[in-house]
């Protein structure tokens, strides 16, 4: 499994190897030894799981818990393909107000942890878009709360916006086929990163 550190503090990405055959495939999108070695700490307590299920072009977030109690998070595209942003809303971390973006989908099936008080949101780039999280602590309505993807302090990609900027190895194909899911989870963070319109950005985004 390969992993990498995001530009927003305390998230990774994580790719796992897949073993295609015959019969299909077989993956594990999470992998303890990874994790803790990126992560560190105790490992990740499993509270709950979730499952989403989108239609194209549906975006969902940004997505975060109250601080305390808080909530990590560990997401993957179980099935089609998704745009992933991860948005610091930690008023006080190094990173605040910053965010990455990059593919998940179900060919490659890496996956982001996110840290208590980071935000998640993403955009369905097909139908039926399937994810699949692991949650540090179990829903409490009190505790949910949201800033809006339209937000223009955080100056959030769209899909269109994001690939657009981002070099040709991760420019959406034309309509019939996917976007470079593999590329664009192995480079998007290092390529937004110096383009204007998808890099990392500090603004003064609101805060958990």
């Amino acid at each position: 499994m390969r992993t990498s550190e995001l530009g927003v503090r305390g998230a990774y990405a994580f790719t796992p190897t897949v073993f295609p055959d015959e019969r299909g495939l077989f993956v594990a999108p999470y992998q303890r030894p990874a994790y803790t070695h990126a992560v560190g700490g105790p490992l990740f307590p499993v509270a709950q799981t979730g499952h989403s299920r989108s239609r194209r072009g549906v975006v969902r977030g940004v997505h975060y818990t109250r601080t305390p109690p808080g909530m990590a998070t560990y997401v993957h595209c179980a099935r089609g393909s998704a745009l992933d942003l991860v948005v610091d809303l930690r008023v006080g971390s190094p990173t605040f107000g910053r965010w990455d973006c990059l593919v998940l989908d179900a060919e490659t099936f890496c996956a982001v942890h996110l840290p208590v008080g980071v935000g998640h949101a993403f955009q369905a780039l097909e139908d039926d878009t399937v994810m699949e999280y692991l949650l540090s602590g179990g829903y409490a309505a009190d505790d949910e709360k949201a800033v809006s993807v339209t937000d223009p302090a955080l100056a959030l990609p769209s899909a269109r916006t994001c690939h657009a900027s981002c070099p040709p190895a991760t420019r959406p194909p034309p309509p019939s086929r996917r976007p470079d899911a593999r590329a664009c989870c192995r480079s998007t963070t290092r390529a937004c990163a110096s383009t204007p319109a998808c890099g990392r950005r500090r603004s003064r985004g609101r805060g958990a």
